[in-house]
């Protein structure tokens, strides 16, 4: 019964420290695409000023060897950091800016407009 119940709780305990690297690795994923634009950018621009310098030593491969290794640097960028969070133990649903993980629907407040004092009271 023991042994059953440890196995059970490793397999919980498992499965959720994959599901909070999955869902870390999709959101710095999404960051990385939408707010880390600029750095991209600059990645994009170091990239081939690499990839000129490096043609006249490798003719055929210097596109392919940039490119290639600026595509690993960033997918094991984004995988060591969401390793390195949740081996800290920071699960994606306890940071507040990440709303939409939360899973409630959190209605925005109502609206006062500076009239409202005094019309908000009259039936029309």
């Amino acid at each position: 019964m023991m042994i059953s119940q440890k196995q059970s709780f490793t397999q919980t305990y498992a499965f959720a420290l994959l599901k909070s690297f999955l869902i870390w690795s999709f959101t710095l994923a999404v960051c990385m695409l939408v707010v880390g634009f600029p750095i991209v950018v600059l990645t994009a621009t170091i990239g081939s000023l690499t990839a000129i310098v490096l043609q006249p030593v490798l003719p055929m491969s210097a596109v392919l060897l940039v490119a290639g290794s600026i595509f690993i640097a960033n997918f094991l960028g984004i995988l060591l950091s969401a390793a390195m969070l949740t081996a800290k133990g920071i699960h994606p649903q306890e940071v507040s800016w990440l709303n939409w993980l939360h899973g409630e629907n959190r209605k925005p407040k109502a609206t006062i407009y500076a009239a409202c004092p005094l019309t908000c009271g009259v039936i029309s």
